[in-house]
């Protein structure tokens, strides 16, 4: 066993964890940073909805992780395994010892693949694919060419998930697709959403149904995918009914999108970091976790009540690096994270309705005097170019870039929206 020291460690180095070493680093070049992360490749995960709906390749989304940490950085090649926040410490899964200053969690979340009986078995054949892992994304564009006819199933299981809105981002390209081929007649597409309704935030969920209509599209609330058999074809759900009976039922798929259920990872679980949700138990305005003082938390991995998504990461970077900064100075901490988060729903091949909103479900646009409901040609282009180059141009490399998002942008638009 081997012991080592770093100011700032870093447990996690994808899109939070990166930008948070890089941020830093531009904010102190003196200051000693490290980076827990076992993964040689970094993925942009934003764009596994467009590589699963055949708008993007799975190369694009994908850089060496050497490539992106600062060369000061180091870069530790493992595994967290156990915290030990009374002794300012960290256990290896190979059982080094890392001691640190000042600690950044920010590991992601777990696909809970097994949480889906008989989903393991069947996922990247049999027509079962999902656009939640670079191992199983690239099967649903496969899937989308293939089908001819038949039932296209789309799930969505219990919240929280990574982007609320992609289960239903990867149906709307693929029932664009089938229009485009002609075929849609021959298609019943379906979203079957454990959830009460399209989306979390009234504003947008109203936008949504529209676009459900317009396709066609059966929705199926109050159903969670629990089992499934490729073989045989056939997705079983388990339906809640508006008076909160449950029952199961069978449905026959010839092609069908998973959306796996997600939970903190396991290690996370069973810290003395996490809350009793099982993530890690920050303060949603400062990102300071709530027991120990020397500790931040940010990205899918915490408890802050936001849509998880980059956007939501872009927003938290300078709040963490800020914090851990004034703390060091013993200055005061800012709450200087309000819970924005942005979705761009990818409506068809063309358009996109950019989604913004912050705690509370307030509908915080950056873009004024544009209906945020609008279905976009604009910001499809942001989706298939700008948006990833921000991600990789500015915000993985620590550059600070800033677009207020303000509920008086939308003010206007949810009245007309309230009075409708």
């Amino acid at each position: 066993m081997t012991k080592q020291h770093h100011s700032v460690l870093i447990v996690g180095g994808g899109a939070a964890g990166v930008s948070v070493a890089n941020n830093m680093r531009r904010q102190d070049k003196t200051i000693d940073i490290a980076i827990i992360e076992p993964s040689e490749t970094h993925y942009y995960q934003p764009g596994f909805t467009i590589v699963g709906g055949g708008a993007y390749t799975l190369k694009q989304t994908s850089k060496n992780e050497a490539d992106l940490i600062h060369p000061s950085v180091t870069w530790i090649k493992e595994y967290a395994d156990s915290f030990q926040p009374d002794e300012n410490s960290i256990t290896l899964r190979s059982g080094d010892v890392i001691s640190y200053d000042y600690l950044v969690v920010c590991p992601g979340l777990q696909l809970d693949w097994d949480k889906i009986e008989g989903l393991k078995e069947t996922i990247g054949k049999n027509g079962v694919c999902s656009n939640y892992s670079p191992d199983t994304v690239e099967y649903t564009w496969e899937c989308i060419q293939n089908i001819k006819q038949g039932t296209a199933l789309f799930t969505q299981p219990p919240m929280p998930i990574k982007c609320a809105g992609a289960p239903q981002k990867i149906m709307y390209l693929a029932t664009d697709r089938f229009i485009k081929k002609g075929i849609r007649d021959k298609i019943d597409v379906q979203f079957c959403n454990a959830g009460p309704g399209m989306f979390g935030v009234p504003f947008f969920a109203k936008a949504l149904k529209k676009v459900v209509d317009d396709y066609g599209i059966t929705c199926n609330f109050g159903n969670n995918l629990v089992a499934i058999n490729g073989e045989t074809k056939t997705a079983t759900f388990e339906t809640t009914d508006s008076e909160g009976n449950k029952q199961r039922v069978d449905r026959q798929f010839d092609m069908i999108h998973v959306t796996p259920p997600q939970s903190a990872p396991d290690f996370i679980k069973q810290s003395p970091l996490a809350a009793e949700s099982g993530w890690v138990d920050v303060h949603q305005n400062t990102l300071q976790h709530n027991k120990y003082q020397n500790i931040f938390g940010l990205g899918d991995a915490t408890t802050t009540p936001n849509a998880k998504t980059a956007a939501a990461v872009r927003k938290q970077i300078p709040v963490v690096v800020d914090n851990i900064l004034k703390l060091k100075d013993n200055a005061a901490l800012v709450e200087g994270y309000d819970g924005y988060g942005s979705c761009p729903l990818t409506t068809s091949l063309n358009t996109v309705i950019l989604a913004e909103f912050s705690y509370g479900g307030k509908v915080t646009p950056s873009f004024p005097f544009l209906d945020p409901r609008t279905k976009s040609y604009l910001w499809w282009l942001g989706k298939i170019m700008g948006f990833p180059w921000l991600y990789w141009q500015l915000m993985i490399k620590g550059i600070r870039f800033d677009i207020p998002h303000l509920e008086k942008y939308a003010a206007k638009f949810v009245k007309d929206d309230n009075d409708a």
